[in-house]
């Protein structure tokens, strides 16, 4: 009997043990604790800074609803705030940016000289380009893309893309490229108009460092031809099997990359007029908070970017001119820690 109440002693002796060693335990629980996403970077960032264009692209997806622009100053303000964020790479948009020659320029300078940035590159319809301003300011730019959709100026012209001058404005910006040492890119939005012409033999001609090809996209309050919007682009609209078809005729052009609805809608950081990102994860652009007025993450947290989809588009390469900036592959984006 002895040894039983012996070992009954034990047992609860040391059930008594373990309760107080939970009880003295630190709470584990908080209930104001939530948990904390990885902090994004704003890598790359493309700046329209206008809505007004002089072309009339029937499915444009950023269309003219103000004709507003922010002062250089709070440009400047939120392009440091991004580039102490961890912005690498600006891309200067529209609208058209070269209507601003002066202040494109300024902020140009800025991002280089200043921000000390990877990359400064800019999206134009090339209309409105002029060598002589090429060459001022080639030092500070990169990378210059021009946008054409078709090498048949009658498409051109259907499309909105100027009145028969696009493609001869395109070789003389593309020669002006190679001369002054800038990367010349070309961006084609591949819609019902033109996904049956082949482009090979000017592809070829024009030899672009990088050839974005888009599926149409449709943004219900930009372009989708309901009230209020200033662009119907249902007409211009492809399935994914006519665009595929497009890509699959232009295959054996190395610098392509192509870029579907389902990779490009939530791969871009879009930064409007009024220095806020914009939201097209449910097939329109909601505006975030404005850099003027937030931190770079909460912004960042309202923008509906898709990092993995901007790795999978190829969203880093190759875009500085100089030798020796960290980026040396078409897609080195597993070389980078940010």
């Amino acid at each position: 009997m002895e040894v039983l109440y012996i070992l009954i002693f034990l047992f609860i002796y040391y059930v008594i043990r373990i309760l107080l060693n939970i009880y003295k335990q630190p709470k584990c629980i908080n209930l104001n604790y939530k948990f904390e996403k990885k902090k994004k970077i704003p890598i790359s960032v493309n700046f329209h800074f206008t809505r007004k264009c002089n072309y009339e692209c029937g499915f444009c997806f950023h269309t003219a609803k103000s004709s507003d622009i922010p002062t250089i100053e709070n440009s400047k303000r939120a392009l440091r705030k991004l580039s102490e964020s961890g912005m690498k790479k600006i891309n200067f948009a529209g609208g058209e940016p070269f209507l601003y020659p002066k202040y494109l320029a300024e902020l140009m300078d800025f991002c280089k000289n200043e921000l000390k940035l990877e990359s400064v590159s800019i999206i134009s319809n090339g209309s409105k380009i002029k060598r002589t301003w090429l060459q001022k300011n080639r030092d500070n730019l990169d990378i210059l893309a021009i946008s054409c959709d078709s090498f048949d100026e009658e498409t051109n012209i259907k499309i909105g893309r100027g009145s028969g001058q696009h493609v001869k404005n395109l070789y003389e910006i593309a020669e002006w490229c190679h001369q002054l040492g800038i990367k010349f890119k070309l961006n084609t939005v591949v819609n019902a108009f033109n996904w049956e012409e082949n482009m090979n033999e000017h592809i070829e001609i024009l030899a672009p460092f990088r050839w974005k090809c888009f599926q149409v996209l449709i943004l219900e309050n930009e372009n989708g031809g309901f009230d209020g919007t200033l662009r119907d682009a249902r007409r211009f609209k492809i399935s994914t099997e006519q665009f595929e078809a497009f890509v699959e005729r232009h295959k054996t052009q190395k610098s392509i990359v192509k870029e579907p609805n389902n990779i490009m809608k939530n791969s871009y950081l879009i930064l409007d007029e009024y220095l806020r990102f914009l939201n097209c994860t449910n097939d329109e652009k909601v505006p975030s908070d404005s850099l003027l007025d937030v931190d770079v993450d909460t912004a960042l947290q309202q923008a509906g970017w898709d990092e993995s989809a901007f790795f999978q588009r190829q969203g880093i390469y190759n875009w500085s001119k100089l030798p020796n900036n960290g980026c040396t592959g078409v897609n080195d984006s597993k070389k980078f820690d940010w």
